[in-house]
């Protein structure tokens, strides 16, 4: 029995030495994995990721989707500036129809007003004869023609001068039928410069609707071209998973991309 523990005993240090070491390469190794859980993850987490992932064949599919509807935002946005352009164009168009008929307005009140003022005077004595009447009837057609060549009386409002209605008399004095064309010509200046008011507002809205549609295309359109086709996401919630960085805050959120942050032009 001594003789045993005697040839035992010698060997005791070099296995508790050895136990020791084991020990100790497995506490670090515990140490390890719970102070950087992640230097030991990627390998399994990247095999799981790996057959999570699309194949070659189906990334090539979604780049090839991506692409042709970049294309087609892109062609679409071109179009729409072509016509967000011309619509312009035509708004521009049509305010300048609005000051050209505002300015004839004006020289045609300016005028009745002035020929009102001398109509207060007494008119000058002329013969009462079929003469003086033929005279004044070819007066008063006459003007009215060039007043209608100027664009100063409508189509109806010369209907009626010939047919001798609506107030249109032959046989007065030529300053009382100048009063009365000045004031037909003032209400159909007016009435020309109201329509071209409303077709100058809906020429702008138009304008405005279709400006505000080719920055929306626009927009999108630089967006998908720079956007990519997202990659799946890891499997493994914990392995390479992006963490979010210190300056996105409450105070500084995250900014949504695609479709759903498209903005005006």
């Amino acid at each position: 029995m001594q003789t045993v523990f005697s040839a035992v005993l010698p060997d005791v240090p070099a296995a508790a030495g050895i136990w020791l070491i084991l020990l100790a390469v497995a506490a670090v190794a515990v140490a390890v994995l719970v102070v950087r859980p992640d230097r030991f993850r990627p390998a399994v987490g990247g095999r799981f990721r790996a057959a999570a992932l699309p194949t070659d064949p189906e990334r090539a599919e979604q780049l090839r989707e991506h692409t042709r509807y970049a294309e087609e935002v892109a062609v679409a946005a071109e179009r729409a500036g072509t016509t967000a352009d011309r619509l312009r164009a035509e708004w521009l168009t049509a305010q300048e129809e609005v000051e050209s008929a505002w300015t004839a307005l004006e020289g045609a009140e300016a005028h009745l007003r002035r020929l009102a003022a001398a109509a207060v005077m007494p008119l000058p004595h002329t013969g009462q004869t079929p003469a003086e009447y033929a005279d004044r009837e070819r007066w008063l057609h006459r003007a009215a023609v060039d007043a209608h060549r100027r664009g100063e009386l409508s189509d109806a409002q010369l209907d009626d001068v010939f047919a001798h209605r609506a107030g249109w008399d032959p046989r007065r004095h030529p300053v009382e039928q100048e009063l009365v064309l000045r004031r037909a010509t003032r209400d159909h200046l007016a009435a020309r410069h109201r329509t071209a008011v409303a077709r100058e507002q809906a020429a702008w809205r138009a304008a405005d609707l279709a400006g505000a549609a080719a920055r929306s295309l626009r927009d999108e359109a630089f967006a998908a071209r720079d956007r990519r086709p997202e990659r799946a996401e890891s499997v493994l919630p914990m392995s390479e998973s992006p963490r979010p960085s210190a300056e996105t805050t409450r105070e500084n959120p995250t900014v949504a991309r695609g479709r759903a942050a498209v903005a005006a032009y």
